[in-house]
C-alpha cells in the first residue's frame, strides 16, 4: 500500500467524518475502531463508471469507483457547508477470479454460478479508498485528497450444490463484491484470508489512519469514547 503526498490540510479543533456508503460491513467496522462518522449514500452510477473505463484492472476499478464515489459526496458536503473540518470517505470493492472483475450479483442465479467456479479455489478483494477533506468555507474542489486500493487473498472452502444454494438463500450474497462476504453467514465458506480482513470486508482502517495523517489529520481525533456516539 502506497499513500501520495498531497497538500496538507490544517483540520485544527474537532474534525468529523462522512462514510460515502450505504453499505452495513462498512459502517460496523468504523463502529467498531471507535470512528464516529456519519453517512452520506452517493449518486453515482457504478456500471458507467466502469463503461468510462473498460480497459481498467481489477484493482484500478475499485480505485476509480471508490473516487467517484468519495468526489460526490464530498461535493455535497461541501455545498450544504460544514462547521467543522470534515473528512469524506468513498469506498467500492471489486473481486478478481481468474483475472476478471466481478461486482455485486444482486441476482440468486448469478451469485449460485459465481459460487460454483470459485468454492475450493481463490481469488483477490481490492477495495478502492478515497478520502478528501472539506474545510469550512471552501468547495471540494480545493480539497486535498489521498487515495488508494488495498488488497487481500481470499481462499474459498470446497461445498456441495446444497450447501452453496443454502447461502445464496440467504440474501447475503446478493448485494456484495464476488457474492461472499466474511463478517457474516459466508464466513463458514472461507478458508482463509491473506492480507487485511477489514479490507475484504470493504474499508481497512489501517489504510484510514495512513491517509488522515497525509491530510495533517492525527487519526485519533475521529475517536469517540465508549459512552460516545457522534
Amino acid at each position: 500500500m502506497s499513500l501520495p503526498s498531497p497538500e496538507r490540510g490544517d483540520a485544527g479543533g474537532r474534525v468529523e467524518l462522512v462514510l460515502g456508503s450505504a453499505s452495513p460491513g462498512r459502517a460496523e467496522i468504523l463502529t467498531r475502531a471507535r470512528v464516529g462518522f456519519r453517512v452520506v449514500v452517493s449518486d453515482v452510477d457504478e456500471d458507467a463508471v466502469g463503461a468510462e473505463h473498460p480497459d481498467a484492472s481489477p484493482a484500478e476499478l475499485a480505485g476509480l469507483l471508490a473516487e467517484a464515489k468519495g468526489r460526490d459526496v464530498a461535493a455535497r458536503v461541501a455545498a450544504d457547508g460544514v462547521a467543522v473540518p470534515t473528512l469524506v470517505l468513498g469506498c467500492d470493492s471489486v473481486f478478481e477470479f481468474e483475472g476478471r472483475a466481478y461486482g455485486k450479483p444482486y441476482e440468486p442465479d448469478v451469485a449460485l454460478e459465481r459460487w460454483r467456479a470459485q468454492a475450493g479455489r481463490a481469488g483477490t478483494l481490492h477495495s478502492g479508498h478515497w478520502l478528501g477533506l472539506v474545510m469550512p468555507s471552501a468547495s471540494a474542489s480545493g480539497s486535498p485528497a489521498v487515495a488508494g486500493v488495498v488488497s487481500a487473498g481470499v481462499r474459498f472452502a470446497a461445498a456441495d450444490e446444497a450447501t452453496l444454494a443454502a447461502y445464496v438463500a440467504t440474501g447475503e450474497p446478493l448485494f456484495c463484491a464476488g457474492a461472499f462476504t466474511i463478517d457474516g453467514a459466508g464466513a463458514a465458506l472461507i478458508a482463509g484470508v491473506d492480507g487485511d480482513p477489514n479490507a475484504v470486508i470493504g474499508l481497512s482502517v489501517s489504510w484510514l489512519r495512513g491517509a488522515c495523517e497525509h491530510l495533517g489529520v492525527p487519526f485519533t481525533e475521529l475517536w469517540v469514547s465508549s459512552n460516545t456516539r457522534r
